[in-house]
C-alpha cells in the first residue's frame, strides 16, 4: 500500500522543514487568535449580562452574525474586501495587503469570540447575584466588581468549555489553507501537490494531534475536577453539620 511505502516516507521526512514551518505559523496564529477571542469574548459576555439594552443588543448582533455564518466565508471576505476597505480608510493608491498571520488571527479570533462570549455569559449567570450586590455595597464600582469579584469566579466555572473552544480554534486555523495562508494545512497541501504523496496529510494530522491532544486531556481533567468539587463541598457541609449536631448534643 502506498501509505506504507518507505521511499515515500523518506521523501516526506526529508521535507519536514516545511511542515515544521507551517506548525510554527499555526501555533502563532492560535495564540494570537485565542488572545483576541478571550478579550473580545469576555467584553461581549459582560455586555450580555448588563442592564443596558444597547450593550445587550451589540452582543446579540455580533453573536448571531458570527455563529450563523461560515468561518471560510468570513475569512474569504476579509481576504478579498479587507485590502479595499483599508485602501479607502488610509487613502492609499493601491489596495493595502493584509498579512496571512493577521488574517488568520482575526478570522479565528473574531469567530470564536462569539462562542466564548456565550460561555462567559453562562459563567457569569452561574455566579450568585448576591456577589455583585455585596461588592457594590462595599464601595466597588460595577466595573471593579466584575474585575475583582465576578470574573475570577466565572473563569473557574467555565474552564472546561473554554478549553474546548481553544481546541476548536486550533482545528479551525486550517481554513487559512484556502487563502494560501502559510499554515500547517497549506504547507501539507503544497507537499501533496508537488509529490503526490498522501503521507503529507498523515504528517499534517500528526502535527495537529501534537497541539490538540494535550488540550483534550486538559479538558477531560478539568471536567473531572469540576464534577468532584461539588461532592467535596457537600461532604464538607455534611461534616460541618455533623460536628454542629455533635456539639449541640
Amino acid at each position: 500500500m502506498d501509505l506504507f511505502d518507505p521511499m515515500r516516507w523518506q521523501q516526506t521526512l526529508a521535507n519536514m522543514d516545511m511542515f515544521w514551518e507551517g506548525f510554527g505559523f499555526t501555533l502563532r496564529v492560535v495564540l494570537a487568535g485565542l488572545a483576541l477571542a478571550l478579550v473580545l469574548g469576555t467584553v461581549l459576555g459582560i455586555f450580555s449580562t448588563t442592564r443596558s439594552k444597547v450593550l445587550h443588543a451589540i452582543n446579540r448582533v455580533y453573536v448571531e452574525f458570527y455563529q450563523n455564518t461560515p468561518l471560510p466565508v468570513q475569512v474569504f471576505f476579509m481576504y478579498a474586501a479587507g485590502p479595499l476597505i483599508l485602501q479607502r480608510i488610509t487613502g492609499a493608491s493601491d489596495p493595502v495587503r493584509i498579512a496571512s498571520f493577521t488574517l488568520g488571527a482575526l478570522g479565528v479570533g473574531l469567530y470564536h469570540a462569539a462562542y466564548i462570549s456565550e460561555v462567559i455569559r453562562q459563567g457569569i449567570e452561574a455566579v450568585p447575584r448576591g456577589q455583585m450586590e455585596a461588592a457594590l455595597s462595599q464601595g466597588f464600582s460595577r466595573a471593579q466588581a466584575y474585575r475583582y469579584v465576578i470574573l475570577p469566579q466565572t473563569f473557574r466555572i467555565i474552564l472546561p468549555p473554554l478549553c474546548n473552544q481553544a481546541l476548536n480554534l486550533v482545528k479551525n486555523t486550517s481554513v487559512l489553507a484556502l487563502i494560501a495562508g502559510g499554515d500547517l494545512m497549506y504547507n501539507a497541501d503544497n507537499f501533496v501537490s508537488t509529490y503526490g504523496y498522501l503521507q503529507g496529510y498523515v504528517m499534517c494530522c500528526l502535527l495537529y494531534f501534537l497541539i490538540c491532544f494535550p488540550l483534550a486531556l486538559l479538558v477531560q481533567h478539568l471536567e473531572r475536577s469540576s464534577s468532584r468539587t461539588p461532592r467535596r463541598r457537600r461532604r464538607a457541609v455534611a461534616a460541618q453539620a455533623g460536628q454542629t449536631a455533635g456539639g449541640e448534643a
